[in-house]
């Protein structure tokens, strides 16, 4: 059997959740089959509870990044626009993931519908297939029939004047740090990243976690005692009590 290229491993990672990932990224130091990639504390590898994913039917998403910031307009920088995340967007490997952080005064973060429609039809046209933001966009009933995804802090109707102050720069959003070129992958429980060049190890074992756990579900069904049910947490076999 041949290799898997990137983007069937990709398609691929779409069989887990995300809970699942961040087990073998880097949630279980003590597990042999968590890569421990970060300190799972110290490090913001993971969204925070502030995200609510818009189309939690639509199940896991899973793409390289590309980031952005956006914030008021500045008189003095007006070199980036919307055609700048466009080509970061076609330039990068697919399928794209798009992490926009906001950064607006406090009195106007909660009411920046950012993204909409048009935006998203357009970054759809370049392989993107989802978002993440830490603030609002809005039209979401318009977006939902495209098979987009998006994770944002809430939904509000508008916006005014805002502009872009970097492309394919290090992001923060919702407790979650991300360069360009990395890992994305988002449900309705949050997103997790981790490197590009750790895609198929992260597979190879989540997929191993995955025949794990569910043997030990499946044990912890039939359990009948605590001392059972320690057992199995041991990884030790019990004695089912005779009929």
């Amino acid at each position: 059997m041949s290799p898997m290229t990137e983007r069937e491993m990709i398609e691929a990672l779409k069989e887990f959740d995300t809970p699942s990932i961040t087990n073998v990224v880097a949630t279980y130091p003590g597990n042999p089959l968590c890569l421990s990639l970060y300190n799972p504390w110290t490090q913001n590898w993971y969204t925070d509870q502030s995200l609510r994913c818009m189309y939690p039917e639509m199940g896991p998403t899973v793409g390289y990044a590309v980031t952005a910031v956006y914030s008021l307009p500045d008189p003095t920088f007006k070199q980036l626009s919307f055609m700048d995340v466009i080509d970061a967007l076609d330039a990068s490997p697919k399928p794209t993931i798009f992490i926009f952080e906001q950064r607006f005064p406090p009195e106007f973060a909660a009411k920046v519908g950012l993204s909409g429609g048009n935006m998203t039809t357009a970054m759809q046209a370049v392989g993107c297939i989802g978002a993440i933001s830490n603030g609002p966009s809005r039209d979401i009933d318009e977006i939902r029939p495209m098979g987009f995804q998006y994770l944002l802090s809430g939904i509000t109707p508008g916006h005014g004047p805002t502009a872009i102050h970097g492309v394919n720069v290090p992001v923060s959003v919702a407790g979650m740090d991300v360069s360009s070129g990395e890992i994305i992958h988002m449900d309705e429980n949050g997103a997790v990243k981790f490197p590009a060049d750790k895609l198929e190890a992260v597979l190879t074992n989540v997929r191993k976690l995955r025949d794990q756990e569910a043997e030990r579900m499946g044990s912890l069904k039939d359990a009948k005692s605590a001392a059972e049910v320690r057992a199995i947490f041991g990884g030790q076999s019990y004695a089912k009590k005779e009929k």
